[in-house]
């Protein structure tokens, strides 16, 4: 490729995806033994990678980091209990990330407990104040939950993916 020339979308893509696993991988703790992985899930996509390789934590992550400012992001809404913002390597046209502000050691959904319910279901109703502010005619939720659910930020947070016609089955 010449100098000046301009790079390809796979090129662009890999690039991001390169950007995102090292941000990923800045929170990733070895898989603990008692999963193991198969050769077909071993070289499997970055984010799934990703995934396999972080041992759930309460730990601090990326989106704390998000959440303080320390990290830019591309914020599209925020209010006392919620920040939303597009995905660094986006899987649909619109792909937004929806957080909650305090974690309150919801680091997953199967780790929910009662006293979350009122933060679960603020989290849904702005996923859909924001597909409604993003001209979403439909919209997929995702939660990803553990190193089997693809689960890579152990901050509890719901995908808003839409601008295309989404596939069944998904995964």
């Amino acid at each position: 490729m010449q100098s000046g020339a301009p790079e390809s979308a796979s090129t662009n893509t890999n690039k991001i995806g390169e950007r995102r696993l090292a941000i990923l991988s800045s929170h990733i703790q070895p898989l603990p033994p008692s999963i193991t992985l198969s050769p077909s899930m071993a070289t499997s996509s970055d984010e799934k990678a990703a995934a396999l390789s972080t041992t759930p934590s309460d730990s601090p992550t990326i989106f704390d980091k998000i959440i303080s400012k320390e990290i830019p992001s591309n914020i599209v809404y925020e209010d006392e209990k919620a920040l939303a913002f597009r995905d660094i390597s986006p899987q649909a046209p619109t792909h937004i990330i929806i957080i909650p502000k305090v974690k309150d050691g919801l680091t997953r959904l199967s780790t929910a407990e009662e006293r979350h319910v009122e933060i679960l279901g603020h989290l849904l109703y702005v996923a859909k104040l924001v597909a409604k502010q993003e001209s979403l005619d439909g919209f997929r939720i995702v939660i990803n939950d553990g190193p089997l659910g693809c689960q890579s930020v152990y901050h509890l947070h719901v995908h808003l993916l839409g601008g295309r016609q989404m596939n069944w089955p998904p995964g």
